[in-house]
């Protein structure tokens, strides 16, 4: 799932298939489409988004020296004010490549093996109603293939955090990465560890449990002293439990529904700690665009390290056209363009930052509702110029 048409109840599931993958075929050319450098194809294309109902989008491209923006729509639907360029937004399960990034550096340090066993580090986490983390390896968290239950998915928690009443009732609670995990271990594993692929924000959280057990240190210590600082990322942050967004910044809005219908409600503040390690960072679309640039630039993870992360496996999302490697998509857009990446939602957010392989054409944006909008017309408007 990604962002096709979604849900508040959906929201923070925020799977890898950005919805190019609905419009992309086998790949139908050998070398990419001439560039659009007037944008022509991705102004119409966040447009489009407008009027079909998202309140606001902006978004931010990079390429080669070149910078350029647009917005359209409203940050805030009382008052009519516009989006901005340098709004920063809840980047949901982006947060998921910040921390993978860091496995792979301590991988890199020898602190850690990708073929280490969570239970090596997590004794007694994962385990009860057929989880075992002595055969779950940091790799498989890292790729989706643990068959680790996604705690988002589960019903209660959906209820208390993705519903209309639900959402205003619970939206301050505090939930540390033990009480995610344990929603997830009240229920049996979608499958045998390494067998198919399946989304889980647990893997993630499980990840940043990682992160602190052999630093140390908190994940969010370790991604702002390991990437944030050194790219000078000065819109990045992770909030922990604060609840607001730093300024500038949008409202976002959600339909807190399961269908696109309905009322909209104001969700800008709640506490983040219900997405951890698997979806709580805020940046701004300029730093995520010289984030993903420079990751697959290699100026954040030796040669070795970045290889893992580009190796794949198939998602049984959108066919062939999409896989996904360790925190990191490779999508196939229909004109036979690869962009690696990664979307994410959160309630009334929904993001992508993408980039070509060589890290030099780079595009991050965000709609601030989360029920609408058709994310993968502006990523291939913007690299094939349709």
């Amino acid at each position: 799932m990604g962002l096709r048409v979604r849900t508040a109840l959906m929201a923070t599931t925020a799977a890898v298939a950005l919805s190019v993958v609905a419009l992309a075929g086998p790949a139908t050319a050998a070398e990419p489409a001439a560039k659009d450098q007037d944008h022509t194809a991705t102004r119409k294309a966040v447009q489009a988004a407008i009027d079909i109902g998202v309140p606001g989008v902006t978004a931010t491209v990079k390429d080669g020296r070149r910078t350029w923006s647009t917005t359209a729509g409203v940050g805030n639907l009382r008052t009519g004010k516009p989006r901005s360029a340098d709004d920063r937004y809840r980047v949901g399960s982006i947060t998921k490549t910040f921390v993978s990034t860091v496995i792979l550096q301590l991988e890199a340090e020898g602190r850690l093996s990708l073929d280490d066993k969570v239970a090596k580090w997590l004794p007694g986490v994962v385990e009860g109603n057929g989880h075992d983390g002595t055969k779950v390896t940091l790799r498989q968290l890292l790729n989706h293939t643990s068959g680790i239950f996604n705690y988002t998915a589960d019903d209660d928690f959906g209820t208390a955090y993705f519903t209309k009443d639900g959402f205003f009732q619970h939206r301050y609670d505090t939930k540390s990465a033990a009480d995610l995990v344990a929603i997830a271990m009240t229920h049996k594993p979608d499958f045998a560890p390494g067998t198919s692929w399946n989304y889980s924000n647990t893997n993630y959280v499980l990840a940043g449990m990682v992160i602190e057990k052999v630093t140390g240190h908190s994940y969010e210590t370790e991604i702002r002293h390991r990437i944030i600082n050194p790219l000078h990322l000065k819109a990045t942050s992770l909030p922990g439990t604060r609840v607001t967004v730093p300024q500038p910044s949008s409202h976002a809005y959600s339909k807190l529904a399961r269908t696109p219908t309905g009322p909209t409600y104001d969700v800008t503040n709640l506490n983040p700690s219900i997405a951890s390690s698997a979806g709580s960072l805020i940046s701004d679309s300029s730093d995520l665009d010289r984030f993903y640039g420079a990751l697959l630039r290699g100026e954040l993870l030796p040669p070795k390290q970045l290889k893992e992360m580009k190796t794949t496996v198939a998602t049984g999302e959108g066919g062939a056209a999409t896989r996904y490697g360790l925190g990191l998509a490779d999508i196939t857009l229909p004109c036979g363009v690869h962009v690696w990446g990664h979307d994410g939602g959160i309630h009334g957010s929904s993001s992508v930052a993408v980039t070509t392989a060589d890290g030099r054409h780079s595009l991050a944006f965000n709609f601030n509702g989360d029920w609408s909008g058709d994310a993968g017309a502006v990523v291939v408007g913007e690299f094939c110029g349709t």
